[in-house]
């Protein structure tokens, strides 16, 4: 089967060369980017025209990132009657469901494995276990670069401004590094996990999200000396037609499975109502192991091994389930029929719902920017 490829930077490339380097059936006979490598001319063109009109080219791959113009991209792709996988998770987060109403209106496949996960299969499998299953919940660690962060903090005794810089000259976090930090690089990915868990449709913004900026190393030894481990988790849950999906810093024994994942990895589980737990732990991100996870999207197309599904409907949100305790580490006032446990600016508080914490952190960060708040282990099985 032959293959276009747009975009030949890490992921893309990464691809072709997995392409290139199996026996797996499939053929890249065209790559779309804005600038034509040495020793590439044959293969590479700047014109998206050449690939959506050769019949040849049965499956779009998208590896460009970002909205535009792979959105404009995807949907020609489509609407031609190509497949498309994709391992951009801020376009698939951001047109969920009319991607997939387009490629079901047309009679193509839509896959983005890569999106959440990098090179594990965890997409894959919670889709393949949601066809028979009830996904009750799933929770895990989707972000490797704050995971990075947080073991070198914790293993090392290291400040966050220096693990930060080091993760930064290794490449594992951009120059800007926002979108990791902050928590809203997960936020797409669980959004996109508990659409597809749940057979319905969860944008960003019904994913409240606090992230690790303000994390310090003196945090870290606090949760140690309570023999706990910190990590940046996605979580989501259904029950009844009720959903909850959110992203926080989570303080978990040492015996979790989680507090185990060193470096940059990831671990995301997901609990079924026949299966029970399932996990899977890997490379979240880099060049081959994403661009491994989209060549597979491709087999799975070309083995026609499943459709696309199609019946999604709307989430009810409710943040209000499933109340956990949360850590404060804050010089602005808390609530004192919150408090559990106080040890000078540092509290430990009875169960709240994300709709409590998440209005307080607005408010507390507008005293102190410094603010630190982070939930404790919410027991899903």
């Amino acid at each position: 089967m032959k293959v276009a490829i747009l975009g030949f930077g890490t992921v893309g490339s990464g691809a072709y060369d997995v392409i290139q380097g199996s026996s797996c059936g499939l053929t890249v006979k065209r790559v779309l980017d804005v600038r034509v490598p040495a020793g590439y001319e044959e293969l590479v063109t700047t014109d998206y025209n050449v690939i959506l009109s050769d019949p040849e080219i049965e499956i779009v791959a998208e590896a460009i990132g970002g909205l535009h113009p792979a959105y404009e991209f995807v949907t020609a792709a489509l609407r031609a009657g190509k497949h498309v996988v994709s391992a951009n998770k801020h376009l698939i987060c951001h047109y969920y469901k009319e991607l997939h109403e387009l490629a079901a209106e047309h009679g193509c496949e839509l896959r983005f494995t890569p999106a959440a996960g990098g090179g594990i299969p965890w997409l894959y499998n919670l889709r393949r276990a949601a066809r028979c299953d009830e996904i009750e919940s799933l929770r895990g660690i989707m972000n490797g670069t704050t995971n990075y962060i947080l073991d070198a903090m914790q293993s090392l005794g290291s400040d966050f401004a220096e693990v930060l810089a080091t993760a930064q000259q290794l490449g594992y976090a951009e120059a800007d590094p926002s979108a990791d930090i902050d928590g809203w690089d997960v936020r797409r990915k669980c959004a996109i996990s508990a659409s597809l868990a749940f057979h319905t449709v969860l944008g960003e913004d019904d994913v409240p999200t606090l992230g690790i900026r303000h994390i310090t190393q003196e945090d870290i030894a606090y949760f140690t000396s309570l023999g706990l481990c910190c990590k940046l988790l996605a979580t989501a849950r259904k029950v009844g037609d009720r959903v909850t999906a959110y992203v926080e810093p989570t303080l978990l024994p040492a015996d979790a499975i989680e507090s185990s994942i060193g470096s940059n990895f990831n671990c995301i589980s997901l609990w079924g109502k026949y299966v029970g737990c399932l996990s899977f732990v890997g490379q979240g991100a880099g060049k081959y192991p994403t661009g491994c996870a989209l060549v597979q999207d491709m087999i799975d197309m070309m083995e026609c091994s499943g459709k696309t599904p199609i019946s999604l409907g709307a989430p009810v949100m409710d943040q209000t389930v499933y109340p956990h305790r949360y850590y404060i580490r804050t010089n602005a006032s808390v609530p004192g029929e919150w408090i559990e446990r106080q040890d000078g600016n540092r509290y430990m508080t009875r169960p709240l719902n994300r709709n409590e914490i998440h209005s307080f952190v607005e408010e507390a960060t507008n005293i102190d920017p410094q603010t630190f708040i982070a939930g404790l282990e919410d027991n899903l099985a």
